[in-house]
């Protein structure tokens, strides 16, 4: 898998949570419904457990705030956006 593209830790609270979530689909996605794991289960969760759902970063947070459970990744099968996800997947591995 390519380096991690959003590893970065500048920008506001809201470009930070914008990143983590993204992060958090893709890493999802890999495990869920590639078959292969980006990060280890530690790094995974500190990510997952940092997420906060009260941030409005603009994209998807009424469905983030309804369906993102950090101790799984299972709510990735509904993400209203799983095409860009899978894209963005394909596009790294």
């Amino acid at each position: 898998m390519a380096a991690d593209l959003f590893a970065h830790v500048w920008g506001s609270a809201i470009e930070i949570e914008r990143r983590r979530r993204v992060r958090l689909s893709l890493w999802a996605y890999a495990y869920e419904i590639g078959g292969s794991s980006i990060v280890d289960d530690a790094t995974y969760d500190r990510e997952a457990y940092a997420s906060d759902k009260s941030i409005s970063t603009g994209m998807f947070d009424d469905w983030w705030r309804i369906f993102f459970t950090p101790h799984t990744g299972q709510w990735i099968h509904g993400h209203p956006d799983l095409p860009g996800i899978a894209k963005l997947y394909d596009r790294l591995a």
